[in-house]
C-alpha cells in the first residue's frame, strides 16, 4: 500500500511541477524583410539546457517556470537578442533580428546555430545559406544549388556539369526533391546541367544524406527540402542579374504592410534569341533551345493563429531543330509545374498545425515531322496531394510531432504514335494511364534522457495502391500474351505496405563535441529506371504494379562532431552502411517494343553501399568554407545480370574530394576558389569482336569493370561590390570554370577502321570531353 501511495505522490508532485510551467511562444522574422527565419536558437540565459529552436515557419514555444528570466535569440548572421521577463502567464512574443553588420575578421556565411551540429540529434543533414550558396563560383555564371550540393561530402554528381545527384549509393531517383513541400520529379534544364532552382528565388536549403526524420517519405536516399522566400512585408524590393546565358528578376514587397506579402521571380536563356539575327539565311536557321522558370508566392497574416501560402513554380525547355537539307524537324519540349497551398493554424500556444494542398506535373513530348511521315514520343506523371504536419511542445525538452499525407498519382505510360499520309499508316501505343493512392501517417518523438543523451525516434507507416481502370497482359514461356486481366474503374490492381522506423540518438561528450548514431528504414514506391547516367526528360516513371515491387533501404550511421575555436570551426567524421533490396535495372540488350509495358523490360537485385565522409568546416574570418572528402563503394547483385556476381554501380566511385573557398579581401571585394576530384566511373569495356555471317558482333566484358579516368577541375570567382549606400546596390562576378582546362570524360565511345576479314581491324576508345575552360561575367542588381 505504502508502494502505492509513493507512487501516487509522485505523480503529484510531478503534475504540480509541470502545472507551475507557462509556455512563451511566437515568431521569429528578419527585422527588414519579414521573411521567417528558421533554426533561431531560443533559450533561458541562466539555463541554457532548457531551449528550442523555431520551426520551418519560424514558430517556436519554450516552457518555463514561473519567474524572471532572460531569454537569448541567437542566429549566426544576426545580432544576438536578449529580453527580460517576469512570467506569471502563458506570453506571446515575437521578434524581429537585426541583420548583424559583418566585419571583416567576423564574416560568416552560414546560417545555422553556434553549435547546433554538435547539440541537436540531427546527423548527416546539411543547410545551407543563399549567402554560402551564392559565394561559389558558378558554371557558366549560373549560380546552382544543386552544383553547390554536389560538392558535399557522401553526394556525387552525375557527370561533368551535370545536377544529377547520387547519394551515399543511391540513384538519382531515390532522392526526395521537394520544392515548398511538392515534388519535383525532373530537376534540370538543359538535358541537365543546370537545375530548375532560381537561387533569387530561395530562402532555405536542407540536405539529409541520413537518419532521415519520421515526416519525410517516399525515397530510399536523401531528402533536399528546398523553400521559396515568402515575400519582404515591409517594402519594395527587386533584385536580378544580366549573365552570359540568361538574366533573371525578383520582385517581392507587401501586400498589407506587415500583414501580408508577395514574391515572384523569372529567368529565361537568351541564346535562341541572340543568335536568331546571325542564324537567318544558313543551314541552322530554325533551331533553337531556351528555358524559363516562374516563381510565385504570396501570404496573408489573418492573425498571430493563422496565416494562409500559395506558392508555385512553373518551368519549361523547349528544343527545336530544323534540317535545311531534308524536311526533318523535330519538336522537344518538356517541363514541371508545383502548386502549394498551405493554412498554419495554432491551437495553443503548445500546439502547431500545418495543412498543404499540393499539385504537381511533369510531362515530356518529341514531335518530329519527315516529308510525310509523322511521329510523337511522351510520357508524363501528375499529383494531387493533400499532408497535415503537428508540432506539439510537450515540455521542457520534451517534442512531438506527428501527421499524415495522401498522394493520388496519375501515370501516362510511354505513348508513341507514327503516320505517313503517303502509306496510309496510322499506328500508336493504347497502353493505357496507371492510377495509384499513395498513403503515409507517421509519429515522431524527441527527448532529453539525460543532460547528455537525446534521443529522436520516430514511426512511419506507409501505405501504396495500384487501382483500375488496368489492363495486364499475361504471357506465356514464349513471351505470348495467352490471357488478360481486367480491372475495372476504383478495382484494386495491387496493395502495398509497411512500417518505416526512425531512430537518431547523441551523445554529448563535452560542450564542443558529440556521438550520434542513427538507423533508417525507407520504402519507395516510385520507380525510375534509366540507360543514361543521369535524369533526362526521356526517362519514365513508373509505380510498384503487379510486377514491381516496393525499394527497401536500411541505413546505419554513426558520427563524432567537435567544433572549434568558439565554434568557428566544424569537424564531422561519419561512417555508413546501407543495404538495398528490390533494386530495378533493364534486363541486357533491353530494347522498348510497341505495346509493351517498360516493367516488361526489368530485372531486379540487391544492392550494398558503405563509406566514411570527412568535413573540416570554416564558418567565420576572411577566409571561409570546407574540405570535404568521401570514401565509398556501392555494388548491385542481380540474378540476371553478370551471371548473378555484384559488380560497380555505374556511380561507385572511391574517392571524391572538394575544397571550397571563400576570402573578403574588403567590403567589395570578395574571391571564390573550388577544386574537386573524383574517382573515374565505371562502364562496361568490349573485350572482343568476332564475325557471325558476315556481321561484326562485340563481346562485352564484366559489367562495369573499366573505369574512366580521374575526374579534377578547379573554377575561380571574383565579386566586386558596389557602394552600399546608394539605393541601387550592384555587383560584378567574374568566374573561370575548369581554369587549367582540364579535358574531363564525358562518356567513351569507340571507333572502327578496317575489317576483321582483312585482319586489319583497329577499333579504338574514344574519349568525348565537352567543357573546356569557361568564363563567365554576370552583373547583379538589386534596389
Amino acid at each position: 500500500m505504502k508502494k502505492y501511495v509513493l507512487v501516487l505522490l509522485i505523480s503529484l508532485i510531478s503534475q504540480f511541477s509541470i502545472a507551475q510551467q507557462f509556455t512563451i511562444s511566437g515568431y521569429v522574422k528578419d527585422s527588414l524583410s519579414g521573411e521567417d527565419l528558421v533554426g533561431v536558437n531560443i533559450y533561458d540565459k541562466n539555463n541554457p539546457e532548457n531551449g528550442t529552436t523555431c520551426n520551418a515557419y519560424g514558430y517556436y514555444a519554450i516552457n518555463l517556470p514561473k519567474g524572471k528570466h532572460s531569454i537569448i535569440y541567437q542566429f549566426i548572421g544576426y545580432d544576438r537578442k536578449e529580453i527580460t521577463i517576469d512570467l506569471q502567464s502563458n506570453e506571446r512574443f515575437n521578434i524581429r533580428l537585426h541583420s548583424a553588420t559583418l566585419q571583416l575578421d567576423e564574416v560568416v556565411v552560414t546560417d545555422t546555430r553556434t553549435n547546433e551540429n554538435v547539440t541537436n540529434t540531427e546527423m548527416s543533414t546539411t543547410n545551407l545559406s543563399i549567402k554560402e550558396i551564392k559565394s561559389i563560383p558558378a558554371f557558366m555564371g549560373e549560380v546552382d544549388i544543386l552544383k553547390v550540393i554536389q560538392l558535399l561530402p557522401g553526394v556525387q554528381s552525375a557527370g561533368e556539369g551535370n545536377t544529377g545527384l547520387y547519394v551515399r549509393g543511391g540513384g538519382p531517383d531515390q532522392n526526395l526533391i521537394l520544392l515548398d513541400e511538392a515534388v519535383v520529379y525532373n530537376t534540370g534544364h538543359l538535358f541537365g546541367f543546370f537545375s530548375v532552382f532560381n537561387s533569387d528565388a530561395i530562402k532555405n536549403t536542407k540536405l539529409i544524406k541520413g537518419g532521415i526524420p519520421a515526416k519525410y517519405g517516399g525515397r530510399l536516399s536523401s531528402v533536399l527540402d528546398v523553400q521559396m522566400l515568402d515575400g519582404n512585408d515591409r517594402q519594395f524590393h527587386a533584385q536580378g542579374g544580366v549573365g552570359l546565358i540568361s538574366s533573371r528578376l525578383t520582385l517581392q514587397g507587401p501586400i498589407v504592410k506587415n500583414k501580408a506579402s508577395y514574391m515572384l521571380s523569372g529567368r529565361r536563356t537568351y541564346a535562341d534569341v541572340l543568335a536568331r539575327p546571325f542564324l537567318k539565311g544558313t543551314q541552322y536557321e530554325g533551331n533553337g533551345y531556351f528555358f524559363y522558370d516562374l516563381n510565385a508566392k504570396a501570404n496573408y497574416r489573418f492573425s498571430d493563429k493563422d496565416r494562409v501560402y500559395l506558392s508555385g513554380y512553373f518551368g519549361k525547355d523547349v528544343f527545336t531543330y530544323k534540317s535545311s537539307s531534308s524536311d526533318f524537324k523535330i519538336n522537344i519540349p518538356w517541363g514541371n509545374a508545383t502548386a502549394t497551398a498551405r493554412w498554419n493554424h495554432l491551437f495553443s500556444d503548445k500546439l502547431f498545425m500545418n495543412t498543404s494542398f499540393i499539385y504537381n506535373d511533369y510531362n515530356f513530348l518529341t514531335e518530329g515531322e519527315q516529308l510525310n511521315f509523322k511521329f510523337t514520343y511522351g510520357s508524363g506523371i501528375r499529383d494531387y496531394g493533400v499532408k497535415t504536419d503537428f508540432d506539439y511542445y510537450l515540455g521542457n525538452n520534451h517534442k512531438l510531432k506527428f501527421g499524415a499525407s495522401y498522394i493520388y498519382h496519375i501515370f501516362t505510360p510511354v505513348t508513341v504514335s507514327f503516320s505517313s499520309s503517303a502509306d496510309s499508316i496510322d499506328m500508336s501505343t493504347n497502353l493505357m494511364k496507371k492510377y495509384a493512392f499513395e498513403g503515409g501517417a507517421y509519429v515522431l518523438y524527441e527527448t532529453d534522457i539525460s543532460h547528455r543523451l537525446r534521443f529522436n525516434a520516430g514511426l512511419r507507416f506507409s501505405t501504396f495502391q495500384q487501382i483500375g481502370p488496368y489492363d495486364h497482359a499475361q504471357r506465356n514461356n514464349e513471351g505470348i500474351v495467352s490471357d488478360t486481366l481486367h480491372f475495372a474503374k476504383g478495382e484494386n490492381v495491387k496493395f502495398y505496405y509497411g512500417f518505416e522506423p526512425r531512430l537518431s540518438l547523441r551523445l554529448l561528450l563535452d560542450d564542443n563535441s558529440s556521438m550520434k548514431a542513427s538507423a533508417t528504414f525507407t520504402k519507395q514506391y516510385l520507380h525510375l529506371v534509366s540507360n543514361s547516367s543521369t535524369t533526362l526528360p526521356t526517362d519514365v516513371w513508373v509505380a510498384s504494379s503487379l510486377l514491381v515491387k516496393p525499394e527497401n533501404a536500411i541505413q546505419y550511421a554513426i558520427g563524432y562532431f567537435r567544433n572549434l575555436s568558439n565554434n568557428a570551426f566544424e569537424t564531422s567524421l561519419e561512417l555508413y552502411y546501407k543495404t538495398l533490396s528490390n533494386q530495378i535495372e533493364f534486363k541486357d540488350g533491353y530494347t522498348p517494343e510497341f505495346n509493351v509495358e517498360t516493367e516488361e523490360g526489368f530485372v531486379f537485385g540487391k544492392g550494398r553501399s558503405y563509406g566514411a565522409e570527412l568535413l573540416i568546416k570554416k564558418n567565420k574570418g576572411k577566409l571561409t568554407g570546407w574540405i570535404g572528402y568521401t570514401y565509398s563503394k556501392t555494388t548491385r547483385t542481380f540474378p540476371d545480370i553478370n551471371n548473378g556476381n555484384p559488380f560497380p554501380a555505374t556511380y561507385d566511385r572511391r574517392h571524391d574530394l572538394s575544397i571550397v573557398a571563400g576570402y573578403q579581401l574588403s567590403d567589395r571585394w570578395n574571391f571564390g576558389a573550388v577544386f574537386v576530384y573524383g574517382s573515374g566511373n565505371a562502364y562496361t569495356m568490349p573485350e572482343g569482336w568476332y564475325m557471325i555471317e558476315g556481321n561484326l558482333v562485340t563481346q562485352y566484358g564484366t559489367r562495369n569493370s573499366y573505369r574512366m579516368e580521374a575526374y579534377h577541375r578547379m573554377d575561380i570567382s571574383a565579386t566586386f561590390s558596389g557602394k552600399p549606400d546608394k539605393k541601387l546596390h550592384s555587383d560584378w562576378v567574374f568566374s573561370i570554370y575548369n581554369v587549367y582546362n582540364h579535358l574531363n570524360p564525358y562518356f567513351i565511345f569507340f571507333e572502327n577502321q578496317g575489317s576483321l576479314s582483312a585482319g586489319n581491324l583497329d577499333i579504338r576508345a574514344k574519349q568525348v570531353s565537352i567543357f573546356p575552360i569557361i568564363p563567365s561575367v554576370t552583373w547583379n542588381f538589386k534596389f
